[in-house]
Order: structure tokens, then C-alpha cells, then sequence
């Protein structure tokens, strides 16, 4: 039976507390993370999590500790994968810090239990597993409107149709945030970063709308059609979970368009949606 500890990412990179949202913001854009346990700066325990969705929620707060979930999940190495699914996604969570005792050995994503799932060659179609809602986006929409309906849908990715109803692309938030459009270093300098050596473009997508909804920074009036991913990759709704579960591991998707057998877009079947089919193999 496959553990925790087998798929897990051991030593994870962490925040402290005290601390402030710009030393947690620092390290995110480093490591491009989306999300850390945070450990207590005096012992090491384990204090809680904080994910960027927790500063986006609290953009005016400061301190690391009034922004942080310290009622969140943790879950031993040896428990089994299953237990590790029910988890995330009864609670809808994409980090869960894996403790032994009071020491943080690990942290455990959807990601990591794609492979598990890619393994056992289940054949359940997918169509079987959807349980997230599609929120779709015209193409013609400009950028500010697809930020705002990732935002108020909570969604992570957008499916981009055309005026026929066609799946043209897909967008996420960091794809709203193009390079072409705003100059790094000066988000950098605006979050309270500073111009320091170590952040990457990458890291830094994953947290610039911070920077946009706080400095009441307007984006470009530019249709999402010109920085979509266009032609993405789907699945047909009788594809196979664990050939889902491949394809998202593989190039690295948390989410893939599901299409029915005229083509048409029928849903979004994101990793927590794919996992889930542990849970139900208890």
C-alpha cells in the first residue's frame, strides 16, 4: 500500500512566524510557490499554512499570522494515499503538510497523487469524476473581466470560447499577468519585495494580482484571445481516469477541458476532481 511518505516532498520550504506578508510574498516569487506550511520561528513546530489565495483575501494585512490558516489539516507520512485524497479533497486544499509528531517532514499537493492514480490503470471514465464547476469566458472579453470572473468564481482556469460556442483556448490567472505588460522589477518594488537577486518571472506571476488589486492598477483594455493558450490540450468525456491522470502529470496541468462526442466543451475536470477516485477506492 502506498504511503504519504512515498510521494510526498520532503523538507518543503517554509514560512516563519513572526513574520510579514513581504517576507512570505519573497519567498514565494524565489521558489514560485503557490503555498507553504508556515513553522513558528522560536521552535520549528508547525504553526499553520498560508497559501496566496489567503493574502489575496487579506491584501491590506501585514502580519504573517493574522493572514495564515492555523486550522489546517496535516496528515502522518505513513498514512495511506487514500487518506491523503479524502483529505484534499473533502476539504478542497491544494497543500497538506505531512507531520510526524509535532515536526514537519513533508508537504503533500494533488500532484503528487496523480501518479498514484496513473499507476492503477483505472478505467472509470472521467465524466464519471466531475464535480467542479466550468466556468467559460468569450474570447472577445477584455483581460479585466476574466480577472474579475476567476476572482468571484474562485475558478483557477477559464475554458475561452468563440462567438459559435467553439473551445478556442483556455486562461488562468498568471496568464492575465503577461511579461509584455508590466515591467517586473517595478511589481517587485511596489509589494515591498525589493529589486534583490533570486525572483523569477515565473514566481512572480503567481502573485501579481496582488500587485494589481492593491496599487488600483488598471489592466490592458486587450481581448483575452491575444494571450489565451490557444488549441489546449482536452480529454473526450469516455477517456480514461488514469490516461487524464497522465496527460495533466506529464505537462504539468491542474486542469484539462473535457469534450463530448460532438466536440463541444462539456465541463472542466481539474487534479482534485481526477484524486478523488482514491476516495472512493477505500
Amino acid at each position: 500500500m502506498a504511503t504519504v511518505g512515498d510521494v510526498m516532498t520532503s523538507n518543503p520550504i517554509v514560512a516563519q512566524v513572526p513574520g510579514s506578508r513581504q517576507e512570505v510574498l519573497k519567498i514565494m516569487v524565489q521558489h514560485n510557490l503557490t503555498g507553504m506550511p508556515v513553522v513558528r520561528r522560536s521552535d520549528g513546530s508547525l504553526a499553520g499554512m498560508i497559501t496566496r489565495q489567503d493574502i489575496f483575501d487579506h491584501p491590506e494585512e501585514e502580519q504573517a499570522a493574522m493572514i495564515m490558516r492555523r486550522e489546517h489539516p496535516v496528515i502522518s507520512p505513513s498514512a495511506s494515499v487514500e487518506e491523503a485524497a479524502k483529505l484534499l479533497v473533502e476539504g478542497t486544499i491544494r497543500h497538506l503538510p505531512v507531520v510526524d509528531g509535532n515536526r514537519l517532514v513533508g508537504i503533500l499537493t494533488p500532484t503528487d497523487l496523480l501518479c498514484i492514480v496513473e499507476k492503477r490503470g483505472i478505467d472509470l471514465p472521467v465524466e464519471k469524476v466531475i464535480r467542479s464547476p466550468c466556468v467559460p469566458i468569450y474570447q472577445e472579453a477584455p483581460l479585466a473581466v476574466a480577472s474579475v470572473t476567476l476572482r468571484v468564481s474562485r475558478s483557477s482556469a477559464l475554458p475561452v470560447l468563440d462567438e459559435h460556442g467553439r473551445l478556442t483556448g483556455i486562461i488562468t490567472d498568471r496568464d492575465i499577468f503577461n511579461k509584455s505588460y508590466t515591467e517586473g522589477a517595478e511589481a517587485v518594488s511596489a509589494m515591498g519585495l525589493n529589486e534583490e537577486e533570486g525572483w523569477s518571472w515565473e514566481g512572480l506571476r503567481n502573485v501579481m494580482r496582488l500587485w494589481y488589486e492593491v496599487s488600483k492598477i488598471e489592466l490592458p483594455g486587450v481581448p483575452i484571445k491575444e494571450i489565451m493558450v490557444r488549441d489546449p490540450t482536452t480529454v473526450f468525456k469516455k477517456t480514461a481516469i488514469s490516461e487524464a491522470a497522465r496527460i495533466m502529470r506529464k505537462n504539468d496541468f491542474g486542469q484539462l477541458p473535457v469534450r463530448d462526442n460532438k466536440d463541444r466543451l462539456l465541463a472542466m475536470i481539474y487534479d482534485h476532481d481526477i484524486i478523488s477516485v482514491l476516495v472512493k477506492e477505500q
